[in-house]
């Protein structure tokens, strides 16, 4: 794979110099959904799937951007003075707008760059393709320049482009997975303090198994957006009451006793799942710990319920698939997972029930929704790294 990508990469731009090459991989969350931006748990884990950038320095200040993923837009040519969001950049608009964020923080590039981009996560599947790409760009910048950051300064970096220069406010979850991916592990992350734990996924006789429901509705941003609004009202008005720094300081029996102080019963269902959400998250891991899988599935049905019912960030199709995998004997436990309206269900299914799941949810998905879902038994793998 790597070897194809430098022969593509030396046939658009060139053989001579030093290539360099990278992979930083997509992740998905186990439980603990939209609560990194609201001072809660996450258990995100990286994935062996991912984007590769191979890359060479150039003389003068040119970028050049090619994906094999967007051959038809072929070489797209720009240049360090030019590090503005713009429609016309399309994908670009990613690493430029760490390489912005680089530049902001004082970490200048003296020089241009040609690089070559390919990604083996389905677009659009809410495995975090452009916190990958985030990632990766940093981490080229990292080695390239010799800047003095860290992996975590890298997450935190690419989270500040896609917020500031992006338009997307997301929170630091899908860029920490990222960079900080483990091989067998999954990260207990304190998303308030960024105080972390690895915590080794052991799953004797079961394996992950991720569900692309092949849809993206296109209100994915803006109501990304809008519950992260309605959980800062809800949250300005607890602290009127109760003295608290984010929703994820709040255990569910606080919660309770506090609720009536938001006025919106919108803003009220959304704070209820941040706060429900994240003790989920703290005690799967600690299930997880104890080698108490079936609890730990029980907490990954119960948060698809509350992002389904409070959250509201599901949809009809995740929502098939969700019921389909909880109907089959061997499946520990399904949920949606990302930032929603589409994208993929999480499962957990037992070795001896996987090519059921697959089958069956494949031929009744087929024929309730009209087209194909796509199925990816994933193995955990390491973070963004040199290659």
């Amino acid at each position: 794979m790597v070897q194809k990508l430098i022969e593509k990469f030396k046939e658009l731009y060139g053989g001579e110099g030093e290539i360099r090459r990278y992979f930083a991989p997509g992740r998905v969350n186990l439980i603990g959904e939209h609560t990194d931006y609201n001072g809660g748990h996450v258990f995100p884990c990286a994935l062996t799937i991912g984007t590769y950038g191979i890359v060479r320095s150039r003389g003068d200040r040119k970028l050049r951007f090619y994906s094999v993923n967007f051959e038809k837009l072929g070489v797209i040519e720009t240049s360090l003075d030019d590090l503005v969001p713009s429609k016309e950049a399309g994908w670009t608009n990613y690493p430029k707008g760490v390489m912005w964020a680089f530049e902001k923080r004082g970490m200048k590039l003296s020089h241009g760059l040609d690089v070559l981009i390919y990604g083996d996560i389905p677009n659009g599947s809410g495995l975090s393709s452009s916190a990958s790409l985030e990632v990766l760009t940093g981490l080229i910048l990292k080695e390239t320049y010799g800047f003095d950051v860290s992996m975590v300064d890298i997450a935190l970096i690419g989270q500040d482009s896609e917020n500031n220069f992006n338009g997307c406010n997301c929170g630091i979850m899908d860029q920490f997975a990222s960079a900080m991916g483990k091989k067998d592990n999954a990260i207990f992350l304190d998303t308030n303090t960024l105080k972390y734990e690895y915590a080794p996924v052991v799953l004797e006789d079961a394996k992950i198994v991720i569900t692309n429901s092949k849809v993206k509705h296109s209100l994915v941003d803006s109501a990304y957006n809008d519950r992260r609004n309605e959980c800062e009202q809800a949250l300005k008005e607890l602290q009127k009451e109760v003295d608290i720094q984010t929703l994820g300081d709040l255990t569910e029996e606080e919660f309770e006793a506090h609720k009536d102080a938001i006025g919106s019963e919108v803003c009220r269902k959304r704070a209820k799942h941040a706060v429900y959400e994240n003790q989920r998250a703290i005690r799967a891991v600690e299930a997880l710990k104890a080698g108490e899988i079936e609890t730990f599935g029980e907490l990954m049905n119960a948060s698809h319920v509350s992002l389904r019912d409070d959250y509201e960030v599901s949809c009809e199709e995740i929502d098939i698939l969700v019921d389909l995998a909880w109907k089959i004997p061997g499946v520990i436990g399904s949920r949606i997972t990302g930032g929603g309206f589409g994208g993929c269900t999480v499962s957990i299914v037992k070795n001896d029930a996987v090519d059921t799941f697959i089958d069956s949810i494949g031929r009744a998905y087929q024929e309730k929704v009209g087209h194909e879902a796509e199925f990816y038994v994933v193995e955990i793998g390491d973070g963004g790294h040199v290659i």
